[in-house]
Parts: structure tokens; C-alpha cells; sequence
């Protein structure tokens, strides 16, 4: 990812959808006390190095621990890309035994450096086979999200307008000046959406696309916090911030957050998704080339992908399952939206026009 992730923690609803930490795991401390204090050995605790938005309920965490005999410590380094750097310059010296959060945005580059030890994680016959990118099993596929435009149905509904569906739509009349979006260059799912109109329109597609979304007044931002929680006029921030743009780039999960943290929470979302217009995240966990614990490492990312751990994602990172049998929560399946075709751009050809694309887009777009 860019400089941000997916959720920003200024707001209750902040926190589940934007960039800064969510609440750190259960089992254990940064530091290591939590095993010298139990008298364990420093084998007996198995480190996950992740970006600030990893959670998982002290429960679920603590159970691994009982089963496994090691005790979890967790150390959160800022948002996917910068995380990501550290463990490059830190190659064969990891900071921990298991990396989580690398996306296939980044994928390639992770793998290109070679800071992961292939491991077939037990259970991964489970996995859906579209989410296992890497045949050599360097990492093992944990979460999907979509990337998609939210809108306000509530202005849709007064102004007597269909909301827009497809990313052609978002270029007709009827949409100018409705659309905010996040700058490729600093934010997550900004460059997520970039991608999404280079799956659709391809290599020089994309570019008129843009030219077309320019001429149709969208409005550019930094990062998904000024653009869903104070530009956009159907989330809770919006609104009291009095938003005016009712089409925002954010997350396929937005709608079931906007009921979890509503007070009281409504029967029905007051945001809807565009589902046309999606680009799809799969976040991966490996095994750090070094780990001291590399036993520990394997057990964990096993865990990670078990039934337990799965369902118990959603409402804790707002991101799906990626195993079979795992159950979403009926927040999800009642509030959420199915993207049943995203727009999808295979690793490596990110990780070779990535950069390009960005500057190009920068160009397009903002200056």
C-alpha cells in the first residue's frame, strides 16, 4: 500500500475503516517481558511484525496461545508500505518470525527481495484458490477487501437520481461534481481505485478515463480520513462536518460500519456501494527468511487461517475470510456489499508500472 492503509482511528468509525492503529492483540507485550515474566524461554513467544491496523479479539488470540504454548506479541510499524520497508532492510535479521499485511499491490516487491521462507500453511486447501497468488507458498493468503465507490443514498434519494454503479457512470453529467476521490500517491485506497480503471480500461484506457472523471469536477484529497470523514456528505463525519460530495472512494465494508457505530443504529445503511467500481485487496502473511521462531511463525499463520480466526476478521478489521466454510457476520451479510466481479491487476504487472502509473496519474489528475 501507499502511505496509508485502510482504516484511520480519529472516530469510533475511523477506526474501523481507516489508517492509524486499531487495538492491539491480546497475548503479550512489544518488548518481550511478557515471556521473561513467565518464566518461558524466548522461543516460546512467536513476534507478528504487521501494519497499525491488525486486530483480533483477546479471546480468539489468547486461544492460540493455550493451544499452541506460545505466547503472541505484536509490533505494529505504521502502514502496510513502511512496515514493508522495514523488514526489506532488515532481511535475515527480522524483527519478528511472521510478516502480515503485505497486498498484492506490493506483493511482487516482497517477494523480490526475498525476506519470506516458503511454507505450505496447514489448512490451505481451504483457501480459495483465486487468493493464492504465490505458488511457491512464500506467503499465505488471510484477508480480501474491495475498494469501491460509496454514495449517499439519502442525496440520491432527494435529488430523484439512480446512484451511479459502474466506473462509466461516475464520467456521465448527471455525476459532475459529486465525486471525491483519494491522491494515488498518498493513500491506499486512492491507488486501489487508479488500479481499478487500469483493470478496466487498460494500459492507455485508463488515462482518458481520468481526463473524462477531470472534466466531470472530482475532487482530489490526501487520504481516506479527509475524504470519507469530512468531504463526503453520507458518513457519520460528513455529515457533521457538512460534506457535500455524495461519492466517495472507500471500502465495500463502509456501509455495515456506518450501522455498527451509529447511536442508535438504523435499519438500513445509510450508505450504499457501487458495485461496478471495485478493486480487490488481498492481504498475506509469511514467514520472515531469519525468524528466531520459526515453529512459532508456522503455527501462527496455520491459526491465522483457521476457522476461528477467520470469522473472527470482519469485525475487527472490516476485511472478509478467504476460507471456505468461514461465516461473515450478519452485519456484513445484512448492511455489506457482494462485488461479485472486481477489477483485479496481477502483482508483478503492478509492481513493474506501479510507479509510472502513479506519476502519470499525478500528472492527469492534480497538477
Amino acid at each position: 500500500m501507499s502511505t496509508t492503509t485502510r482504516r484511520l482511528a480519529a472516530t469510533a468509525l475511523a477506526t474501523a475503516l481507516g489508517t492509524a492503529a486499531l487495538s492491539a492483540c491480546g497475548g503479550g507485550s512489544g518488548d518481550g517481558s511478557a515471556a521473561e515474566d513467565s518464566g518461558k524461554p524466548a522461543q516460546k513467544t512467536v513476534t507478528l511484525v504487521s501494519h497499525d491496523s491488525f486486530a483480533v479479539t483477546d479471546a480468539v488470540i489468547k486461544e492460540f496461545e493455550q493451544q499452541s504454548g506460545y505466547t503472541v506479541q505484536v509490533l505494529k510499524s505504521g502502514d502496510a508500505g513502511t512496515a514493508l520497508n522495514q523488514e526489506i532492510l532488515t532481511k535475515g535479521s527480522p524483527r519478528g518470525d511472521v510478516f502480515f499485511g503485505v497486498d498484492n499491490t506490493l506483493l511482487s516487491r516482497a517477494l523480490d527481495n526475498g525476506i519470506f521462507t516458503a511454507y505450505e500453511a496447514k489448512g490451505l486447501d481451504t483457501v480459495k484458490p483465486e487468493f493464492v497468488l504465490d505458488a511457491q507458498h512464500r506467503v499465505t493468503p488471510v484477508d480480501s477487501g474491495d475498494i469501491c465507490v460509496n454514495y449517499d443514498k439519502a442525496y440520491f434519494a432527494d435529488k430523484g437520481i439512480a446512484p451511479p454503479q459502474t466506473l462509466d457512470d461516475l464520467a456521465k453529467p448527471e455525476y459532475k461534481d459529486l465525486l471525491v476521490v483519494e491522491n494515488a500517491a498518498t493513500s491506499s485506497p486512492g491507488l486501489g481505485f487508479l488500479l481499478a480503471t487500469v483493470g478496466k480500461y487498460g494500459e492507455e484506457g485508463w488515462k482518458d478515463y481520468w481526463a473524462k472523471l477531470k472534466a466531470n469536477g472530482v475532487e482530489v484529497v490526501d487520504g481516506w480520513e479527509q475524504a470519507y470523514n469530512e468531504r463526503f456528505s453520507g458518513s457519520a463525519g460528513g455529515r457533521k462536518a457538512k460534506g457535500d460530495r455524495p461519492l466517495v472512494v472507500s471500502y465495500a465494508s463502509s456501509p455495515p460500519v456506518e450501522v455498527l457505530y451509529a447511536e442508535p443504529q438504523p435499519a438500513e445503511a445509510p450508505t450504499g456501494v457501487a458495485t461496478g467500481t471495485c478493486f480487490r485487496q488481498t492481504e498475506f502473511a509469511g514467514l520472515l527468511k531469519g525468524a528466531k521462531n520459526e515453529a512459532g511463525g508456522k503455527a501462527l499463520i496455520d491459526f491465522m487461517i483457521g476457522k476461528k480466526f477467520q470469522e473472527d476478521m470482519p469485525l475487527k478489521m472490516f476485511v472478509n475470510p478467504v476460507v471456505k466454510d468461514a461465516q461473515l457476520p450478519e452485519l456484513f451479510t445484512k448492511h455489506g456489499a457482494v462485488v461479485e466481479k472486481p477489477e483485479t491487476v496481477a502483482p508483478d504487472t503492478i509492481a513493474k508500472n506501479r510507479e509510472q502509473w502513479v506519476k502519470t496519474w499525478t500528472s492527469l489528475v492534480v497538477k
